[in-house]
């Protein structure tokens, strides 16, 4: 376990596994590195995994609107994976945006990629745009929780759509509080996400990509979450759109070795080194 400046920003990070291949996972929001322990337990003989914290999650310093929290995210991910590159990179939820644009802006970095349950919602409603007022009313409790200032409402209502399935009664009241304490931090998502306001979209910088890329996806999940692999998928050629039976948001959590066992079938047909022209 390391602590250090990443991407300027004083970075946690933890290594799993001690595969041949050097990897990088990045977590979803309200989570920290450690979530990817069961998966990672599934691709240790395959993978020697670095997990980050994103900023203002597990070990990491907090966020401050002083910088784009997913440009803060992509700058440490570049620096954590480093002189080590390329490495296979595992994103989940946004994690999975900051993979994407990872391998966008730094293709030297990215040897494959695997987007699990990505939330680039923009890509979606860009491609169907008559689904924009469904994604606002599903959206507007845990809009309107945060302009009352009630951060309870607004985790409550984002963990209904984008949780493991559990009622929010039923969790520990200290995850209770730590999600209500850090539900900002999706506040601070919204405008790369839904507005992509990197521009990838306009740019046709998805298309661009020359990497190896697998998505993933739990068939129980959102509507949103598919129509955003499809929108991915159609601007990539080659890319594969797997759905998990049973499964929602969180599976590399609850069903971590079915997204293990696809991540590695996956890894199996992608070349460790690219040898040279």
């Amino acid at each position: 376990m390391v602590k250090d400046i990443r991407g300027g920003h004083p970075t946690f990070w933890t290594e799993f596994g001690t595969g041949p291949r050097r990897g990088l996972l990045i977590h979803c929001s309200l989570a920290h590195s450690g979530a990817w322990k069961g998966m990672a337990s599934h691709l240790g003989g395959t993978l020697s995994m670095r997990a980050y914290d994103l900023p203002g999650h597990g070990r990491s310093d907090d966020w401050t609107p002083a910088r784009d929290m997913q440009e803060m995210s992509v700058a440490m991910a570049a620096d954590v994976i480093g002189s080590d590159g390329p490495m296979d990179v595992i994103g989940h939820s946004f994690g999975a945006t900051v993979a994407l644009r990872l391998a966008i802006e730094r293709p030297d970095l990215v040897r494959s990629l695997v987007l699990i349950e990505s939330v680039f919602i923009a890509a979606a409603l860009a491609d169907n745009p008559e689904m924009t007022g469904l994604h606002n009313e599903k959206n507007a409790g845990f809009r309107d929780a945060l302009i009352r200032g009630d951060r309870v409402g607004a985790a409550r209502a984002f963990m209904r759509d984008w949780g493991d399935g559990r009622a929010w009664e039923s969790l520990p009241q200290e995850q209770r509080d730590m999600l209500a304490e850090k539900i900002h931090l999706i506040q601070a998502n919204q405008a790369t996400v839904l507005e992509d306001r990197p521009q990838i979209l306009a740019d046709r910088r998805i298309e661009a990509l020359d990497v190896p890329v697998l998505l993933v996806r739990g068939a129980e999940s959102s509507v949103f979450v598919g129509l955003t692999h499809a929108a991915i998928a159609r601007r990539l050629s080659g890319a594969r759109d797997v759905a998990i039976e049973g499964a929602g948001h969180m599976a590399p959590i609850t069903h971590p070795r079915a997204v293990a066992d696809l991540v590695s079938d996956f890894l199996e047909k992608v070349p460790e080194r690219v040898d040279a022209d």
